[in-house]
This record gives C-alpha cells, sequence and structure tokens, in this order.
C-alpha cells in the first residue's frame, strides 16, 4: 500500500483514509488548512490511485494493512479521520484496535446494508469501463465535488482503477454493517454527514452515534457526500479541537 508521510514526527499522528474511487489527493483542500507542521499518514488505499496494480479484495484486508502501518509507525496517539469507504474502514479500525487508535472522525459512512446489493454490483459489473472513459468521469467528479485542480488526479486515478477492485470496494461498502466491537470503543469518536447527502446516509450517520453512546453526531449544513472537498476549513478547525 502506497503511503506518503508529512509533517513532524514529535507530532501525534492524523492517518486520513480517502473514499472509493479517489486517492490520497483527496486530503489536499484540508492540508491546505492544516498546520504544515502536523504529522500526516496519508495511503492509496487498495485498487486505488498508486496502489491500483494491488487489488481491493475486502474491507479486513484493508484494515490488516493498515494495522501493519501503525504499528511499525511505532507508539503514540492516532487520529482516523475517514471518509465514506475510509470512514467504514475507520469504524473497523477503532473496533478492532482501540490499542492503535484513540480518536476517529467518520465522515458519510454508510452503515445500513443497501437494498438489492446484487442487483446493484451486476449493474455496476455491466457499467464499470465508463470510469475510464474521459467524459464520464468528468460527470463522475462533478458528482464527487472534485475541484477544478484535482481534476486530473481524479482522472487518472478513474483510468487505473479495475473492475475487479471497484466492484469489491462497493461490495463491502453497500453491504456494511457496523462491527460489535464499535460500542465498545473508549476513544474520542465524531459521526459526521452532509445534510444534502441521500437519506440512507444521513440515517447511517445516526445510527452509528447511537451505537457508541459517547460519540458527537453532526449533520453538517449545505454539504452533500463530499465534507472534505466542499468544507475543508470545518474540517479542520474539528481536527484542532482537543
Amino acid at each position: 500500500m502506497h503511503l506518503e508521510r508529512h509533517g513532524e514526527v514529535s507530532r501525534p499522528r492524523l492517518l486520513l483514509l480517502h473514499g472509493g474511487g479517489v486517492a490520497g489527493w483527496m486530503w489536499t483542500p484540508l492540508r491546505e488548512h492544516l498546520d504544515p507542521r502536523t504529522r500526516l499518514l496519508i495511503p492509496d488505499l487498495p485498487g486505488h490511485g498508486r496502489s491500483a496494480a494491488e487489488p481491493y479484495t475486502s474491507h479486513e484486508d484493508a484494515v490488516r494493512e493498515l494495522e501493519t502501518i501503525l504499528e511499525g509507525d511505532g507508539p503514540g496517539p492516532t487520529t482516523v479521520v475517514g471518509f465514506s469507504l475510509g470512514a467504514q474502514l475507520t469504524v473497523m479500525l477503532a473496533a478492532q484496535r482501540p490499542d492503535l487508535v484513540d480518536r476517529v472522525v467518520v465522515i458519510s459512512a454508510q452503515t445500513l446494508p443497501t437494498p438489492a446489493p446484487d442487483l446493484t454490483l451486476a449493474l455496476l459489473r455491466s457499467t464499470s469501463g465508463l470510469a475510464r472513459v474521459r467524459w464520464f468521469a468528468r460527470l463522475q467528479a462533478k458528482e464527487l465535488f472534485i475541484p477544478p485542480a484535482l481534476l486530473d488526479d481524479y482522472l487518472r486515478t478513474s483510468a487505473a482503477m479495475t473492475s475487479r477492485s471497484l466492484v469489491a470496494a462497493v461490495g463491502e461498502n453497500i453491504r456494511f454493517t457496523i462491527p460489535d466491537g464499535w460500542r465498545a470503543f473508549p476513544g474520542r469518536a465524531s459521526v459526521l454527514a452532509g445534510s444534502r447527502e441521500k437519506p440512507l446516509m444521513r440515517r447511517s450517520a445516526q445510527a452509528l452515534h447511537r451505537a457508541l453512546p459517547g460519540s458527537t453526531w453532526e449533520i453538517v449544513p449545505d454539504a452533500g457526500h463530499g465534507i472534505p472537498l466542499q468544507q475543508p476549513q470545518l474540517l479542520a478547525r474539528k481536527l484542532e479541537q482537543r
């Protein structure tokens, strides 16, 4: 798994997990609002970006790789911020390895399964080649709130992602449910969703909050499924809160 490191090693770690179909570059707007000394770990998840040659197989496999990264990076407090698919991985990390994670920010995590997932995946298989067609990728970029400065990064990521990785990642995403260990997570947890997201996403955020009573829950006004790209300054302020 490709990994970028930034900032000063003496500072607490911040692990940023991107969503499906994008890559670590999606955190560029957020980084512009963070102290440049902030210690960042930014992977490209399997099947995505500079990890495109490594197929996405399952959330469990991805989490195991993330655990290895944190274990190898040494001890210390870690905040994990995840968006969409990355938010589901964040929940799993908190549930399975609370010894590695002391704070999570979960953004737009679907936690209620999509009805008829097999039908959804069959349609995806039949149309997955469109992701590599430039005009279609541009339309998708608009739906995902990709800013013009990052459009080329998105087009390269879309073109490099295989149908196998796309179907596997989406299949895991739409079948995801809240893991039992989440209810016992002892650290700080913030759950966010956009006011303009699909009702399923807002209900998912509420369900995640209810499952962990000590968590905070917020619907971000005027945001769709793209809070880190639409409102990076707001997200930076939340991360700076101790």
